[in-house]
């Protein structure tokens, strides 16, 4: 009889110790992610490598590390085709009949029109565009990776103030599409140049589907612009090379971090030379960070590229900010829903990345990540020089490592 009560009871511990075991498991739920991309649109081949970057680093979660708390990551990646109708579908899908726990839009317009729907529904998005407009009050669970496109100027021009070696002041000309995207260099570099001595000469602007940009640089050279500071795709950025060369136009060129994709060095052999810069917050192989191993660690292990690209690493940032987010959701609320990982990303104060991206902060007043920036050379052999250190523009100065 003893026996038998013995043999109940290791089997009754037995039983217990093994459904807490798998306890975890059974309550263990995806995080369902959402991401709608250019796959196929303008630009795409930027989208794709966004994608890949994303995909890798979540898959590399679920594979390496288990995922978070045994919870899954199920991401979902979807193709808008660069069109803002078609965006804002998906964003009411993911809202509403997927339940997504957060969600990442892709440009400019599809986040500033997604805003309104991920904000009723309470889920938090990140965007891939770096427009300062996607920040525009309401900002709640609205989300961008790195500094806005108001970085972008300052540290542009600060640079250019930095190298230049004439009399007076230096003279800037500014090439942007007619867009919303373009423009959004304008009022910030004006303001910038008003308080540090930088000449605006002139500001053409041109809409997206013009075939050649002679007039615009020819403009530009007239008034004597010794330095062009673009925001564009990096297609445009192609054809402004090809124009500077016809007109016979000298002048370096200096670009926002969108300024290229794994197309552009491809049809860039030739015209890019060492007339090519641009602001760029993220890891670089010259670094050798944590960042960048990480990167490494990806491509050797899934295959999807075989090097560093601008595109795929941004894929990451963007999928490494949205995972820290859930773990600290975790960590602090034993849950990860949109509201709790909206919650947790406002706990971000200089969040370090390995050097992946700049250090993040968010709090429940400011969503912009960073202010921190970079320039870099960019090679016709798809590799970038770094410039300068890493800097706060407007408060900190700049200093040159070349």
């Amino acid at each position: 009889m003893r026996r038998s009560i013995l043999w109940a009871m290791v089997l009754v511990i037995g039983m217990a110790v093994a459904f807490m075991g798998f306890a975890p498991a059974a309550l263990a739920k995806p995080i369902k992610v959402g991401a709608i991309i250019n796959l196929t649109g303008p630009a795409s081949t930027w989208g794709q490598f966004h994608a890949k970057g994303m995909k890798d680093y979540m898959k590399y979660i679920n594979e390496v590390k288990g995922g978070i708390g045994g919870n899954k990551i199920a991401l979902t990646v979807v193709d808008h085709g660069y069109k803002v109708p078609e965006a804002i579908k998906y964003v009411k899908k993911f809202c509403t009949q997927d339940k997504m726990d957060m969600i990442a839009t892709w440009d400019a317009g599809s986040g500033i029109m997604a805003k309104p729907i991920f904000q009723k529904y309470k889920v938090p998005d990140i965007n891939f565009s770096t427009y300062q407009g996607f920040l525009k009050p309401p900002i709640d669970y609205a989300y961008l990776p790195f500094g806005s496109y108001i970085m972008d100027s300052y540290a542009l021009l600060e640079y250019i103030k930095a190298i230049h070696k004439g009399k007076g002041a230096p003279k800037v000309g500014l090439l942007t599409y007619n867009n919303a995207y373009g423009k959004s260099i304008h009022g910030p570099c004006k303001a910038y140049a008003a308080k540090h001595n930088v000449d605006i000469v002139g500001i053409e602007m041109f809409p997206p589907k013009t075939l050649d940009l002679n007039t615009e640089l020819l403009r530009l050279k007239k008034k004597g612009a010794q330095y062009i500071v673009v925001q564009m795709l990096p297609s445009a950025i192609i054809m402004a090379l090809q124009s500077a060369d016809r007109i016979g136009y000298k002048a370096p060129f200096f670009g926002t971090w969108t300024s290229t994709d794994p197309d552009f060095f491809r049809r860039g052999k030739g015209l890019i030379r060492d007339r090519m810069f641009m602001q760029f917050p993220g890891c670089l192989p010259a670094d050798n960070s944590p960042g960048y191993k990480l990167l490494k660690t990806l491509w050797d292990r899934y295959k999807t590229v075989d090097k560093f690209d601008a595109a795929y690493w941004e894929g990451v940032a963007v999928a490494a900010i949205m995972v820290r987010g859930f773990e600290r959701a975790y960590e602090k609320f034993g849950k990860i829903t949109g509201a709790t990982i909206n919650q947790a990303l406002q706990t971000f104060r200089n969040e370090d990345f390995g050097g992946l991206v700049p250090p993040v902060t968010y709090t429940n007043t400011d969503h912009s990540a960073s202010f921190t920036a970079r320039i870099v050379q960019i090679h016709e052999d798809a590799t970038y020089s770094p410039l300068t250190n890493f800097w706060e523009p407007g408060k900190e100065k700049v200093q040159l490592i070349r």
